[in-house]
């Protein structure tokens, strides 16, 4: 059974079969919604169904309260049509010159940033041109058909591609990427995916937030912003438990040299005396809070742990007044760890 979808306020239509889920009949035809983790944990897809009814293809996480739910919100990674449906959605764009596409690479280089960070470089085919937004993501593709989502950490251009692969305990590829992986192994990716990536027909200052190995999109972001001499303010919180989590410090340091207009502002949750810490303690997203009685004319990049993300926009949406079309976020999720 096929429906048709119309999303508002843009008017663009498309169709959706009853087992496909809205998001990615969005992709197919062409419209990027705005989307992360497309398994219902991050919220970014979260928009009105305004006529029309839906299902759920897998039960939606806590990103979607009972609220939500009351007001006639749905996650549409998840939720799919039983009918016709017109649909909210903020923020959509066309997918234009940037194809999804489907890849051979091979393992380039591999560089322990921390002892649970390591750097993966992959090289691209000669043959290939292979660009992205910056922010974006890409899957690596498993034998068994299985996913691992991973930011892409450097600029377009490019002929290699750069992750940072946090170790997840028990976790099938990331062991494999601390153990077992070697120079010149073949891995296959999909990408560039994610609706996550730097709008760049705006002028608002920017607040770019990380946790942890959400600081790996937004190197992208900076770096490109040196790169084509962007004046855009920009304040980047980079929230780790420890100072070792804080694995390009120096680098990031070194940017407000190259970058003017940009601040940096290191905070840890959990510093411990042999960090010699002097910086700034707590949560990362409060430390926003604490520099920022309004945000209503700022943009919000904020990458991490879904937990984060949800408080970021809580309070960054809430109490801050940052308008809810200007926070883009992408949520971390981790696959089940294996047996």
């Amino acid at each position: 059974m096929t429906y048709r979808i119309s999303l508002q306020p843009g008017g663009q239509a498309f169709e959706a079969e009853a087992e496909q889920s809205v998001l990615d009949a969005a992709l197919a035809a062409g419209f990027i919604l705005p989307y992360s983790c497309r398994d219902g944990a991050c919220g970014a897809c979260k928009g009105k169904v305004l006529s029309g009814d839906i299902t759920y293809l897998r039960p939606p996480g806590s990103s979607l309260s009972e609220s939500d739910r009351a007001e006639g919100l749905a996650l549409f990674c998840c939720a799919s049509a039983r009918s016709d449906l017109t649909l909210e959605a903020r923020s959509v764009s066309r997918v234009g010159d940037i194809p999804i596409r489907k890849l051979p690479t091979r393992v380039n280089r591999l560089q322990r940033l921390a002892e649970d960070v390591m750097l993966l470089e992959l090289k691209l085919p000669a043959s290939e041109r292979f660009n992205f937004r910056p922010g974006q993501f890409i899957d690596i593709l498993l034998a068994d058909g299985s996913r691992r989502s991973f930011s892409i950490a450097n600029t377009p251009g490019h002929s290699t591609i750069e992750l940072h692969i946090r170790r997840i305990d028990g976790g099938r590829f990331t062991n494999q990427v601390f153990s077992s992986m070697k120079l010149k192994d073949i891995l296959r990716i999909e990408g560039p995916l994610g609706s996550f990536f730097l709008r760049e027909d705006a002028n608002a200052p920017l607040i770019l937030l990380a946790g942890g190995t959400g600081f790996a999109p937004l190197k992208s972001i900076i770096e490109h912003a040196i790169e084509q001499g962007v004046r855009r303010p920009i304040q980047l919180y980079w929230g780790a438990r420890e100072r070792a989590g804080l694995y390009h410090d120096e680098m990031a340091r070194a940017w407000q040299d190259q970058l003017p207009g940009l601040r940096y502002i290191p905070v840890l949750s959990e510093a411990h005396s042999s960090d010699a810490w002097t910086g700034r303690e707590g949560l990362v997203h409060a430390a926003v809070i604490e520099d920022f009685a309004s945000l209503a004319d700022h943009q919000v990049y904020a990458c991490g742990s879904p937990a984060m993300i949800d408080a970021a926009r809580a309070a960054f949406c809430g109490e801050r007044s940052l308008p809810e079309e200007a926070f883009f976020a992408d949520a971390f999720t981790f696959a089940a760890p294996t047996a």
